[in-house]
């Protein structure tokens, strides 16, 4: 494996040892990843999704995202995002509307922020020339439009990265028609993107989904997992269509109606289709179907059209469900897809599908946990962002700035 964070930052042999007693099978808690577990209201520096494009207007829209309320708003073609909170007696701003171009006004007094930086520029109750002006500030947000959605970054002061280096390349680079879907859900955001790159569920939660009723899937495989650059991969080494269980008997997964699908295409998709892969995808060369990365994106390849999952915190409790599903096609090839997404795929996928996932997201109580062979690719997943978010704090120590990670 490929370590993300510096070997020679501070505290190294202690993240090292940490990580090898983690790997164990069995952890009863969450200790072995400390800014993980601190994690609960998400990780900061990273671009979120909130909501559809088309759903913001010239009315302040609240979203709360990582435990913190902000609105977002239209001004001349370009969303600004800003902190939910008048300064003056703390009621929403979101209550608000623009009595001024470029500009925001609290309801209550008319104190009137401009939207590019935050700054108060009037106190209509005050007057033109009331003295508080100039010497209020709001805290903004940095907004981004993107696949049709409107992204929000929330970090710790440092200059932003461009929203292009974090989505998944092949949709930068790619002309792609979406089918998509955004989702407010209960539970927290962690148990949600383990639950999404979890090894087992699949195989037997999912067994009695619509969506599997002519997609077979082994009762159990062996699995490796590859990094590869910002990624981790589940690449399946063996599978094991039906089992004999000592005492028990014979169990399969399988019906007469369900054919396996050929060896080249169990890691793309790990269903049955014998359908030619898409050049697109093909051309990725992912050394598995299923993989997640940073701060929280699950893309599962299957040779038509990829599907991401992105799960956005928005409090310890809470997060947003956003599911895309991509077909690299344009032009007169993307009209099959509007037909089979709307008239089927998003009631089966988006749907009764994800509604499983749903389901167990909701009543997870962990920690205290038992892990079993397959959790190994939630251990990983945990390593990635111990990784990542102490690299992370390291580099924000470096500028002088002061993250707001407890652990660091």
């Amino acid at each position: 494996m490929t370590e993300t964070a510096n070997a020679t930052s501070p505290g190294a042999p202690k993240r090292a040892a940490r990580r090898r007693q983690g790997m164990l099978p069995g952890r009863q808690d969450w200790s072995t990843w400390p800014h993980y577990q601190a994690a609960a209201s998400g990780f900061r520096g990273y671009w979120y999704p909130v909501c559809f494009a088309d759903q913001v207007g010239d009315k302040p829209r609240k979203v709360r995202l990582l435990g913190e309320d902000l609105f977002v708003i239209r001004d001349g073609g370009r969303i600004f995002g800003m902190k939910d909170r008048c300064p003056h007696r703390g009621v929403p701003l979101s209550y608000g509307n623009k009595q001024f171009p470029g500009t925001v006004s609290c309801v209550y007094h008319g104190w009137t922020f401009q939207l590019e930086t935050g700054d108060l520029v009037a106190a209509i109750t005050d007057g033109p020339r009331s003295p508080i002006c100039g010497k209020v500030r709001q805290p903004t947000y940095d907004v981004e439009e993107r696949l049709g959605m409107v992204w929000v970054y929330v970090g710790d002061g440092e200059r932003p990265h461009p929203i292009d280096e974090q989505l998944p390349e092949e949709l930068v680079d790619n002309a792609a028609v979406l089918g998509q879907r955004i989702q407010p859900r209960a539970g927290n955001w962690r148990f949600a993107c383990e639950n999404g790159y979890d090894e087992g569920h699949a195989k037997y939660l999912h067994r009695a989904a619509l969506w599997r009723l002519f997609k077979p899937m082994p009762v159990w495989n062996t699995t490796k997992i590859v990094k590869r650059g910002r990624w981790i991969y589940r690449v399946q080494e063996k599978q094991y269509w039906e089992a004999e269980f000592p005492g028990l008997g014979r169990w399969s997964g399988q019906a007469w109606y369900k054919a396996r699908p050929p060896k080249e295409t169990r890691n793309i998709g790990n269903t049955s289709s014998h359908r030619e892969v898409n050049p697109v995808i093909a051309a990725q060369e992912f050394p598995g179907f299923a993989s997640v990365a940073m701060p929280g994106v699950l893309r599962i390849a299957y040779p038509t059209f990829i599907h991401y999952e992105f799960y956005v915190p928005v409090d310890a409790d809470n997060h947003l469900y956003v599911g895309v599903m991509a077909d690299f096609q344009k032009g007169v090839r993307t009209l099959p897809f509007y037909v089979k997404y709307l008239g089927a795929v998003r009631w089966l996928f988006h749907g009764q599908f994800s509604g499983q996932d749903r389901w167990m997201v909701e009543v997870t109580d962990a920690p205290p946990e038992r892990l079993y062979r397959p959790d190994e690719s939630l251990l990983q997943w945990r390593r990635l962002a111990e990784d990542t978010a102490e690299a992370r704090l390291d580099r924000l120590r470096e500028q002088g700035l002061t993250p707001a990670d407890p652990t660091a």
